[in-house]
């Protein structure tokens, strides 16, 4: 595949990354749910199920750009129908909306999708989205391990309009990018870099959690007060307090209109007496 040949500087950033490994990582694992413990407790053996395809997600980065740099700082789900190779287009306009009054200076920059590679049926999404901007790019998120790569396995591409066999065509070509983080997402990257895989919740399914005596004292501490809750001096207690609080902001609500009512009133007074000085003294009858 070609390289790009626009001059764009393309920078993004790690909430982009996390946010389709996360879109990913949920897809999948309501598609294919991890087997149920149930079977090998009892002694029976499931049979192994064959190997599903990966799942492809797809949604919009969002972001700004300055002259010829491109900074990509977020992104949002899209709604897409694999049977006619089409996004939910309502949905897109809603979502854009809602992210339009959070971040007003964040554009539709182009799209993202899963895969190991850019496939013929992307490019019919990629005009789709034309419309909204010109010259999207397209975020394609690797979601397969392999160890021996050292790069992200991300790959942005760029469409550009080339004369294969005398006839026009857009096709997708590779764009160099570089990860661009603020301090915030420094840490959270750190955080998330730390943490531990889960092993799938086996432990909480086969009962091995350890017993913590302290943590159970405290949940006993906290239900042996809730009778005392229901008591009658509770009510009372607690409806004096009520009732007070009503009583201040009834108070703080008249204070507020006398001061209004005030400021009226002043105003009023003001325009009268410069009338009466333009108008000088009236005729005695």
């Amino acid at each position: 595949m070609a390289s790009s040949s626009s001059g764009l500087t393309f920078k993004l950033h790690p909430l982009v990354i996390l946010n389709i490994s996360d879109h990913y990582t949920r897809v999948k694992s309501q598609l294919h749910p991890p087997p149920s413990a149930h079977g090998a407790t009892n002694g029976v053996d499931p049979s192994p199920s064959p190997p599903a395809d990966p799942p492809r997600v797809y949604g919009c980065v969002i972001g700004v750009q300055r002259g010829r740099t491109v900074e990509v700082f977020n992104s949002f789900e899209l709604l897409y129908d694999p049977a006619t190779h089409s996004l939910d287009r309502a949905f897109l306009d809603k979502k854009q909306e809602l992210y339009k009054k959070v971040f007003p200076n964040f554009y539709v920059l182009g799209w993202y999708s899963t895969g190991s590679d850019a496939e013929e049926s992307d490019m019919h999404i990629h005009k789709a989205l034309m419309d909204i901007n010109e010259s999207p790019v397209y975020v394609l998120l690797n979601p397969s391990i392999n160890h021996a790569q050292k790069d992200l396995p991300v790959t942005i591409y760029e469409s550009e309009l080339h004369v294969i066999d005398g006839i026009p065509q857009l096709i997708f070509v590779h764009a160099s990018y570089t990860i661009e983080t603020v301090e915030a997402e420094r840490i959270s990257v750190d955080h998330v870099a730390h943490l531990k895989p889960s092993d799938g919740g086996t432990a909480a399914t086969q009962c091995e959690i350890p017993c913590e005596n302290s943590l159970l004292r405290q949940v006993s501490s906290l239900l042996r007060r809730l009778p005392a809750i229901e008591s009658g001096k509770f009510q009372d207690d607690f409806l004096m307090e009520y009732n007070d609080t009503l009583l201040i902001t009834y108070l703080a609500m008249l204070t507020n209109c006398s001061s209004t009512m005030n400021e009226l009133i002043d105003k009023f007074n003001t325009a009268y007496d410069r009338h009466s000085r333009r108008g000088g003294r009236t005729p005695f009858v």
